[in-house]
């Protein structure tokens, strides 16, 4: 037996007429649709109020589509700008905090070249060493640290001159005889030398430790601002040492300042330069009592 489809009308009479019908209805929309095309080919013209009334009808919706189009475009770009605002903000404050760094490194730089100008100008104007001589032997066995120097008052050195090599500061001249001299070194335990940082104006004492190192003691207490790597430099003060000459560079930070390695090792030195006592007018000030004038016991 067959299968009985749905496509089938049976024996029903009203099903029949109703197919027919459909059948009916299909033919008159393909003639119909024949004759619009062959007219819209065979005069174009014919149906433009019709076109153009659907196309009124239509623009009020299309311009409705058009505003909603624009308007969900710009909401999606403010929600993606939104969004991309925070990484854009971290970026920039990046940058600007690069920027502050590099900013103060050229404000670093520009004052380390003033200092260096500032070193500079004083090496041009250095006075003649009073003598050149080879340092011919120093203590390092115990807390007195010496050296010995084949040049004395012959030579005019005297006591108090500061003794210096290429690389700094060797010490200051103890006791003179004619033809040799004993320096005090900056490692002895009774040495002491006003010191500066190379890079700003901090003052400090360098102190000999008797160990062939230096204690560097600050002026001002408070919160210790050295660093290791820290280059010391004669500030002037005392009189003795011209400003500006290589002293001793930090290796241990404490509470106080610091302990320092002298630059200019002794035992590694050969020549070494005797200098005039920078400020000699400002020696003898200070060793006259108050009661006198300087210079009076000159004059009288």
């Amino acid at each position: 037996m067959a299968p009985h489809t749905s496509r089938r009308s049976g024996h029903s009479r009203r099903a029949q007429y109703g197919l027919f019908t459909g059948y009916v209805l299909a033919a008159i929309g393909a003639a119909v649709g024949a004759a619009l095309l062959a007219i819209s080919l065979w005069r174009p013209s014919t149906f433009n109020g019709l076109r153009g009334t659907a196309s009124e009808a239509v623009t009020p919706v299309g311009r409705a589509s058009a505003a909603t189009r624009a308007g969900s475009q710009d909401l999606f770009d403010t929600i993606s700008g939104y969004l991309a605002a925070g990484s854009q903000n971290a970026a920039l404050k990046r940058e600007v905090e690069i920027a502050r760094i590099r900013l103060k490194e050229a404000e670093a730089v520009r004052g380390e070249n003033a200092r260096l100008k500032a070193l500079l100008g004083f090496r041009e104007g250095a006075v003649k060493p009073v003598a050149i001589a080879r340092l011919i032997g120093s203590t390092a066995s115990s807390t007195r640290r010496f050296a010995y120097l084949g040049a004395g008052s012959n030579q005019g050195v005297a006591v108090g001159m500061p003794v210096r090599s290429p690389r700094g500061v060797v010490g200051r001249i103890l006791e003179v005889a004619p033809d040799s001299s004993r320096v005090l070194l900056l490692a002895d335990s009774e040495s002491v030398i006003p010191v500066r940082r190379s890079r700003d104006e901090i003052v400090a004492f360098a102190e000999g430790r008797g160990d062939g190192r230096l204690r560097i003691r600050l002026i001002n207490l408070g919160i210790n601002p050295l660093k290791k790597g820290d280059v010391f430099v004669t500030s002037g003060a005392g009189g003795y040492y011209r400003p500006g000459i290589a002293v001793a560079i930090l290796q241990e930070v404490t509470e106080d300042g610091g302990v320092a390695a002298v630059i200019s090792d002794p035992a590694a030195t050969d020549f070494v330069a005797v200098e005039p006592i920078w400020q000699q007018r400002a020696l003898e000030a200070a060793a006259t009592p108050v009661a006198e004038t300087v210079g009076e016991a000159e004059g009288a």
